[in-house]
Parts: structure tokens; C-alpha cells; sequence
């Protein structure tokens, strides 16, 4: 088998399972998209609207990046230049309450959709981050760990009137307090040298190459949602993502053969999405083609 750019085999192909098929046909609309594999789906809908049609206890993890209701006009820099930080209507805000409001109402959805043993990790920024954690105990999930996402060469504080921004935070959340949620500690120690792996994660942002089909405002990087996928699902878990802007967490499923569900309401995101989940399967089949020439040019060697 291949590896992925983590180290980790790139698995075969799989076949829907029927708990998948059941979610998506639960939904009720036509997928946008589902690639030739019938491991990835994507919706262009309103993540609420979607996850109300979704069963029950049928969604093994959930990786939710929501609007941080930033775009206030505000400046920022990037790649050594000064841009604005409006990244469009869907991230303005129209005041903390009605912030808290929606916060409140996806992530009641999103509680409802898991199974009983399955969890939650939300990033954010100090503008929302504080509103998720508050919902989360309002709606009695088990909070397991706030992870302090390090990110490496951060830009650099304009206005000189700040701590330069650094980190993100990561919520990680278990449906309720009598969850059992699965945890891949011996890989996660593994991958850190064999010592318990802390909250604190260093990882840069974004590589080049992830963003060869376009740029999505917010994206993150490959690494980072391949270490969280890693460490709270299993093989063939099904994984939504509500909004999956430019579907990194779709990239980091589908390389680690998990099922994919993601959802957003701008068809601009989808079609960047579309992009790279099809590269990701291209690719993977190539390398599958490659292997199999080589094992067929080893047999005709030993032959010899």
C-alpha cells in the first residue's frame, strides 16, 4: 500500500457501507457531489436543514470550523501585505446573541446526529470560541480537551497594539457525560516519540500545494485534521463536516479511509472542495496502478 503524506497507509477501495447509504439517502436531497469511490458526499444546503433529516446516532465524529463572525471591517496581513479580514456576509456578525443563538441551534443538531460514543472538535477563534464552549456545557456534552493549535510563522500583528495571534483552540467533545469515546492513544504516543502526546500542537499552516485549486479563507491544514481524524475514529467511521468550506476534512478522510459527509451553503467552497477530492482520488488510483506495475516487474524478475 501507499503512504500519505503523514506516514500512514493509504487504504483500498471500500464499498458503502449501509450505514452510510442510509444517511445519505436520509437527507433527501441530490449530493452535489459524490466521488467515483462512494466514499465522499458533498451537500450545497444550509448545515442545519441537512443535519435535521440525518438520523439519529449515526455520525461517528464530527469536525466543525463555523464562521468566527470576524469580517468587521477590520485589516490584517498576509503574505507580507495588508488585506482586509471581510470574508464575506456569512461571516458578519449580527451580535452575540444571536451568535450564541446559532451557535446553540447546529451544535444541538450535531449532538443528536452523533452516536453515543462519538465526538466533537470544534475550532475557533477568541470571537466565537468562547460561545462554543459555553453551548457545549449548556447542551451537555462532555467537554474532553480544549486543544491550543500552535500555528507556525503566524502573521504579524498590524497594529502593534496586540500579542501577535498564534494559536487557534480545538474543543473536543464526547456526546454526553455517559459517552465511552474512543481514543487512539498508543498511536497518538507513537506519533510523538513515544511520550503522551500534550494539548499544545505545532503545525504549520496550510502547504502550497493544498491550496493549488484556489484558497479558502479559513482553511486548515492536511496534518491537522489527519492527526484528529487519527486519533477519535477508526477505519470506515463515518465523519460529517457542516462547514466544509474547502473540505480538508474531506481530504484527511478520504486518505485514511474513513467516510466523508460535508456540507456548506456557498457553492464557490464546493467547487474548490470538488477539486481537490477528485485529485485525492486520482492520485490514489495512480499510485495503486504504479504499485501494481512494479509488483508485476518484481514477479517477472524472480521468474527470470
Amino acid at each position: 500500500m501507499a503512504e500519505n503524506v503523514a506516514g500512514f497507509h493509504l487504504t483500498g477501495e471500500i464499498e458503502m457501507p449501509t450505514q452510510y447509504k442510509k444517511v445519505i439517502s436520509s437527507i433527501g436531497l441530490n449530493p452535489l457531489y459524490t466521488n467515483k469511490d462512494g466514499n465522499s458526499t458533498l451537500f450545497h444546503a444550509s448545515c442545519l436543514n441537512v443535519m435535521d433529516s440525518i438520523p439519529a446516532n449515526s455520525i461517528d465524529m464530527i469536525f466543525a470550523d463555523p464562521p468566527y463572525f470576524l469580517s468587521n471591517g477590520g485589516m490584517s496581513c498576509h503574505a507580507g501585505r495588508r488585506v482586509s479580514v471581510n470574508k464575506g456576509d456569512w461571516d458578519k456578525s449580527k451580535g452575540i446573541e444571536e451568535t450564541h443563538k446559532f451557535n446553540l441551534e447546529w451544535l444541538r443538531r450535531c449532538q443528536n446526529i452523533l452516536t453515543k460514543d462519538g465526538t466533537i472538535w470544534v475550532s475557533g477563534t477568541s470571537h466565537v470560541i468562547y460561545s462554543i464552549g459555553f453551548a457545549t456545557q449548556q447542551l451537555g456534552f462532555k467537554i474532553l480537551n480544549d486543544i491550543a493549535w500552535y500555528k507556525i510563522n503566524p502573521p504579524p500583528n498590524l497594529s502593534c497594539r496586540y500579542f501577535t495571534h498564534g494559536t487557534e483552540t480545538i474543543i473536543w467533545a464526547a456526546k454526553n457525560k455517559e459517552s465511552r469515546h474512543y481514543f487512539n492513544y498508543p498511536l497518538m504516543r507513537k506519533m510523538n516519540n513515544n511520550k503522551q502526546m500534550q494539548s499544545l500542537w505545532s503545525i504549520t499552516a496550510p502547504k502550497p500545494e493544498e491550496k493549488i485549486y484556489g484558497k479558502h479563507p479559513t482553511q486548515k491544514p492536511v496534518a491537522l485534521l489527519e492527526r484528529i481524524i487519527l486519533a477519535s475514529t477508526k477505519e470506515h467511521d463515518i465523519v460529517l463536516d457542516p462547514f466544509t468550506g474547502s473540505s480538508t476534512t474531506g481530504v484527511a478522510a478520504y486518505r485514511l479511509g474513513r467516510y466523508f459527509i460535508g456540507i456548506d451553503n456557498n457553492k464557490e467552497y464546493l467547487n474548490l472542495s470538488t477539486k481537490r477530492l477528485n485529485f485525492e482520488q486520482r492520485t490514489k488510483h495512480t499510485v495503486k496502478e504504479e504499485i501494481k506495475t512494479v509488483e508485476k516487474d518484481i514477479e517477472r524478475l524472480v521468474a527470470v
